[in-house]
């Protein structure tokens, strides 16, 4: 069943979703490494999040030459909870109409945008029908149970990746559990089907904005997401709020350099698994701590990625030069994504090459025989391709914004603060490291 009031979608069931003729059955984004909002796989090609208005119009209103550094924005779809014959509500993503919505900010009806989206884009580009075991959901006692009478929230994630991940904990060390999936992208889900749960009992359906998924075209992805600015509350919120904000930066590296871990993940060559730090591990690390932050990122487990400073170096000095062209606009509690592939570069296959065969014990010899074979640098055309992203825009503004009251003048110096911070440490440790 659906537990939508404004369409009728119950007769379509759990099959017609998996064949793609009318909803899409939302899946977890296994690389979610931080914020809230759970993030929710659509297809290949593109992720989606609870909508908020702000940030939604932020995306509509975006300067042409920012969009190179944003995900590309593919517009809106309606999500409700649908209920299927094991017992499961999973949610469901159907054509935005013109309804009785719930938003994350909780905007009135008037103030929501009205557009429509194609059908026609609601197919997945990988079939749905693949994922027949691959569900998520809130187990009820039974498949006519509302949202209401459901238990407690239980997530099954049977989307997952290759390889394994695995948790850094600051106090616990390596987390001897491997999971299939990045933990903080579980603890989102988690919380954001509890969050919706318990906002459903009109039955009312949600919107979700339909973004670019930017990792799409990376095999391995490390993926580093980074705070940005020095200050995180927006002009709007309350007093007790940007109090919070404020203490958080004034105990982290956001106060310092503009720039603090919120999460990561990276490919190690020698384990052949993900690992993984979240955003409190970001929050108590000093100067010296980003830094090692920063270059165990750029670690495979065997060797410092020294071909990815200059092309992040480019990317990052790049979108510095876009946004000191940006006058009045503020990117408050805005992330930076850093994304690489984990198993791309030559010099990475030979050390993941070396690793294996000094599992087997190969003779020294032939080791370094095949080092004389695959010593030659990358050339120059063949630079390791990465990706730096801004996100998260539900405190952005700019003058002329959605009328907002408070006009700033000149570039965001807090965010330009922190990528001069980041610029420079990636140049130091490119220059200790040559």
């Amino acid at each position: 069943m659906c537990v939508c009031q404004t369409m009728e979608v119950g007769k379509y069931g759990k099959n017609a979703s998996r064949a793609g003729e009318r909803g899409v059955l939302l899946e977890p984004f296994i690389h979610q490494v931080g914020g809230h909002s759970s993030m929710m796989r659509y297809d290949d090609h593109t992720v989606c999040k609870p909508l908020i208005s702000r940030e939604q119009r932020f995306y509509e209103s975006l300067p042409p030459e920012m969009k190179e550094f944003t995900p590309e924005y593919k517009g809106v779809v309606s999500v409700c909870f649908e209920g299927d014959s094991d017992g499961y509500i999973n949610l469901v993503a159907y054509p935005y109409v013109e309804s009785e919505v719930l938003e994350q900010d909780d905007m009135p009806e008037r103030d929501q945008p009205r557009r429509k989206h194609s059908r026609r884009s609601l197919h997945r580009s990988s079939s749905v029908g693949e994922h027949k075991e691959e569900r998520l959901g809130l187990a009820g006692d039974n498949p006519e149970s509302s949202i209401q009478e459901t238990k407690s929230p239980k997530v099954e994630l049977h989307i997952h990746s290759d390889v394994p991940f695995q948790m850094l904990d600051g106090n616990s060390g390596l987390s001897s559990e491997k999971i299939s999936y990045n933990p903080w992208s579980l603890r989102c889900h988690k919380q954001q089907l509890s969050r919706m749960r318990s906002e459903s009992k009109d039955r009312k359906l949600y919107k979700f904005l339909l973004l670019e998924n930017v990792v799409h075209h990376f095999r391995f992805p490390c993926v580093l997401d980074l705070k940005m600015g020095t200050r995180q509350h927006g002009d709007d919120a309350s007093e007790e709020k940007a109090a919070r904000q404020m203490k958080k930066c004034e105990q982290s590296t956001s106060a310092t350099l503009g720039v603090r871990v919120c999460g990561m993940q990276v490919y190690q060559l020698d384990t052949g698994h993900y690992l993984c730090r979240n955003k409190y591990y970001g929050r108590g690390l000093s100067i010296e701590g980003f830094r090692s932050a920063l270059y165990q990122y750029l670690h495979n487990g065997l060797e410092l990625r020294k071909d990815l400073f200059e092309p992040i170096l480019t990317k990052l000095r790049s979108l510095k030069a876009v946004l000191e062209r940006q006058a009045s606009y503020r990117f408050y509690s805005s992330s930076l994504l850093i994304i690489y592939d984990g198993k791309d570069n030559r010099a990475g296959m030979f050390m993941e090459r070396r690793a294996e065969m000094r599992l087997k014990r190969v003779d020294t010899s032939l080791l370094e025989s095949l080092q004389d074979d695959t010593s030659t640098e990358p050339s120059p055309s063949a630079q390791p391709k990465v990706d730096v992203r801004m996100i998260d825009f539900a405190h952005s503004t700019f003058k002329g914004f959605r009328d907002d009251p408070t006009v700033h003048d000149g570039p965001d110096v807090g965010y330009v603060f922190g990528l001069e911070n980041l610029i420079n440490i990636m140049e130091q440790m490119r220059e200790e490291n040559q």
